[in-house]
């Protein structure tokens, strides 16, 4: 899948044992002394080659907003309706997991899922924008799974204990920062386990598009730079089990690679 001309990468890393912003140029990675949310990006000195690095989460968020049921099929395929309104739930920042990182299958649950989704990473501080203004927070898109305790999630009333476990949100490769909000609603996405084909959709299909849900969170909480969205999951959500390796490829963005134990 192609890369979307006028976009550039932020990237997360490990920089001589400390996390460190990024900007790659081509296949040069170069320091962002000033990190990503502000007006001017600086660049500070070349670190090296963006395949050599060890890539990090290219997210620390204060909170990751879950969306359900946001594509028709994905509702259908568990038996529900798709809401009038969109259905959140919140992930712990304690479950994001770095591209490349293991996904712990919990002895608590049976029945671990994938979910593979589009990302908004948030840019700046927003509360009661509206969905004219939602695009302005954004600081890019990267690639998100929501990893789900099923059995758990099915069992309890609410789904924060089968959506939160660590490693449960693997977020990556990078952020994709300068896509348009026309070129974020038709993007190809694809879920892979050890190379099979398992979910494979467009962003066009959505029931609530990434603005809409921004406009929509806002009139409850307060979004800050670096928080999380994951914007639901389209059909064809299917059992990890340990020894999996599943991959997320979405159109612009890149390839998410975990491993399951």
């Amino acid at each position: 899948m192609a890369e979307h001309v006028g976009t550039h990468r932020i990237l997360r890393a490990l920089v001589e044992g400390r996390p460190q912003w990024l900007m790659a140029r081509g296949d040069e990675a170069f320091l962002l002394p000033e990190g990503p949310y502000g007006a001017n990006l600086l660049l500070g000195r070349r670190i090296g080659v963006v395949e050599e690095l060890r890539l990090l989460a290219p997210a620390a968020p204060t909170k990751i907003i879950g969306i359900g049921r946001n594509y028709v099929a994905h509702a259908a395929e568990h038996g529900v309706e798709v809401p009038k309104e969109p259905l959140l739930f919140l992930k712990p920042p304690s479950s994001v997991l770095d591209p490349g990182g293991t996904i712990v299958a919990p002895a608590l649950s049976e029945r671990v899922e994938y979910e593979g989704e589009l990302a908004v990473v948030i840019g700046r501080r927003c509360k009661d924008v509206t969905e004219a203004e939602a695009w302005a927070c954004v600081l890019g898109l990267t690639c998100g799974i929501d990893v789900t305790a099923r059995d758990i999630q099915r069992a309890d009333p609410q789904w924060t204990r089968g959506k939160g476990f660590d490693t449960f949100c693997p977020l990556g490769p990078w952020i994709a920062a300068g896509l348009s909000e026309a070129q974020a609603a038709a993007l190809r996405l694809e879920t892979r386990v050890n190379g099979e084909l398992r979910q494979q959709a467009s962003t066009a299909e959505m029931v609530f598009p990434p603005a809409r849900l921004i406009a929509y969170i806002t009139q409850v909480m307060t979004l800050e730079p670096g928080d999380v969205i994951l914007t639901g999951t389209p059909e064809g959500v299917g059992r990890l089990v340990a020894g999996d390796s599943i991959e997320l490829e979405i159109e612009g963005i890149g390839v998410l690679r975990n491993t399951v134990e």
